[in-house]
This record gives structure tokens, sequence and C-alpha cells, in this order.
């Protein structure tokens, strides 16, 4: 009996920590996409205000 509960209680441990580990790769994952998200909105935000600077150069 207790080879078993041994084992189980093994395999539960096991079975959490690959969970977790799972869970922090998927932040991991989610946090850099969002990082990149942000970065390209940043660049596209910036290239917008060098386009309308220039048009207002231009224009005047």
């Amino acid at each position: 009996m207790v080879f078993v509960v041994v084992m189980v209680v093994m395999v539960k441990v096991i079975v959490v920590t690959v969970v977790v580990n799972v869970v922090t790769l998927v932040v991991i994952v989610v946090t850099v996409v969002v990082m990149v998200v942000v970065l390209m909105m940043v660049v596209v935000m910036l290239v917008m205000m060098v386009v309308m600077v220039k048009a207002i150069v231009v224009v005047s």
C-alpha cells in the first residue's frame, strides 16, 4: 500500500511540475509577444509622426 501511495504522490508531483513549467513558458511567450506588439506600435507611431512632420514641412 505504501508503495502505491508513494507512486501516486510522485506522479502528482511530476504532473504539477510539468504544469507549472508549461504555465511559465506560456507567460514568457505572452509577455514577449506583448512587448513585440508594443514595440511595433511605437515604431509605427514614430514613423507616422515623421511623415506628418515631413508633410507639414513640404506644405509650408
